[in-house]
C-alpha cells in the first residue's frame, strides 16, 4: 500500500520538475541578460540531477546514482566555463 503511494508520490515530483526544467530552458532562451542565461543552466543542471536521482529511487537501480555524480561534475564545469567566458577571461 505505502509502495504504490510512495511511488505516485515520486512521479509526481519528477512530472514536476520536468516542467521546471521545461520553464528554465525557456528563461535560458529568452533571459535579457546573459546572467540570467547562465543562472538558467544551473538550474536546469541542478534539477536534472535531482530528476536522475528521483528517477534512480523509482526504478530502484543504484547504477543510476553514478550518473548523477558525473552530470554533476559536468554540469559544474559547464557553469564555471560559462562564468569565464561572461566575465571575459576569454
Amino acid at each position: 500500500m505505502y509502495e504504490q503511494v510512495y511511488h505516485g508520490f515520486l512521479l509526481v515530483c519528477m512530472i514536476v520538475l520536468g516542467a521546471l526544467i521545461m520553464l528554465c530552458l525557456l528563461r535560458a532562451i529568452l533571459g535579457p541578460r546573459l546572467a540570467d542565461r547562465v543562472v538558467a543552466v544551473n538550474m536546469i543542471g541542478t534539477m536534472t540531477i535531482t530528476e536522475i536521482a528521483m528517477f534512480a529511487l523509482y526504478l530502484r537501480e543504484n547504477y543510476l546514482y553514478d550518473v548523477c555524480l558525473i552530470y554533476a561534475m559536468i554540469s559544474f564545469l559547464a557553469v564555471g566555463v560559462l562564468t569565464k567566458i561572461y566575465g571575459g577571461a576569454y
